[in-house]
């Protein structure tokens, strides 16, 4: 019964973290199903999104310091969006007023959505990372991750030999987090993929409300690849490690390589 009451706080917790992306997928599926006037989808996603960050700044659900972290996140995801969809990677196949070069402006909130995730999930579970590598090593391995979002369509894709320095980097890592007063660990790595594949279930769910299309979804919805997940496996673990870095850098906590780090924004 204990256990059963300790799950469900860290699901209650988690959906608290979870409260941006899912009021985007809410606003995706209401949409998709109820046609708003005056303006087009796209534009109506962005207005949504921004009276979203308002409200949970303005309500004290995020802080002043994360809604730097989430503006940077918007800046990073939206500077992909346009090169990825320049590339022919996907597209957003619907007008919009607030569009730069066919990406839609509320595309952004999406990437900006993880890391309110990540931020409110390590305040709200206390996460304290054990053993966690040098700074310039997770500097170093964060760039390299994300400039091969780019670099691969003119290069060779390397995501899975960087997969592999991953594991060896954060061999040793753990993450510890707080549930009604009790804490648990897991090794970092796990947790790097357990929330890259509950992304791509989330991008499965946008896609099918139309949030953006896949070149093999223009005819008609199915299923993404699941190799999808290995990007979003590299893309969360880039967002773990940029939103590590900072806290880090916030709190000027010296980095060693045997001691446990404890952080808040």
């Amino acid at each position: 019964m204990g256990a059963l009451k300790q799950l469900i706080h860290f699901g209650w917790e988690q959906a608290l973290s979870c409260l941006f992306p899912v009021v985007i997928f809410a606003s995706l599926a209401f949409t998709k199903i109820v046609p708003l006037p005056l303006l087009a989808r796209y534009d109506w996603m962005l207005i949504i999104c921004l009276l979203m960050q308002w409200g949970m700044v303005r309500s004290g659900l995020e802080t002043r310091d994360e809604l730097k972290v989430i503006t940077l996140f918007h800046l990073i995801g939206l500077t992909l969006e346009l090169f990825k969809v320049h590339m022919g990677s996907w597209a957003y196949p619907e007008e919009g007023f607030f569009k730069i070069f066919g990406v839609p402006l509320y595309s952004g909130f999406m990437y900006a959505s993880v890391a309110s995730y990540l931020c409110q999930a390590w305040r709200r579970l206390k996460v304290e990372l054990v053993k966690w590598p040098p700074f310039s090593v997770v500097v170093s391995l964060a760039t390299m991750i994300y400039l091969n979002f780019f670099t691969h369509h003119y290069w060779m894709d390397v995501r899975w030999w960087l997969s592999g320095l991953v594991i060896i980097v954060f061999w040793q890592s753990w993450v510890t987090y707080d549930v009604n007063g009790t804490r648990y660990r897991m090794p970092l790595s796990l947790s790097f993929v357990l929330i890259g594949f509950f992304i791509w279930i989330a991008e499965n769910i946008a896609t099918f409300f139309g949030a953006w299309q896949y070149p093999n979804q223009a005819g008609a919805w199915s299923l993404v690849h699941l190799g999808k997940v290995s990007s979003w496996l590299l893309l969360v673990i880039v967002s773990f490690l940029i939103v590590a870095t900072l806290k880090q850098i916030k709190e000027k906590t010296p980095v060693g390589t045997g001691q446990s780090v404890k952080t808040t924004l």
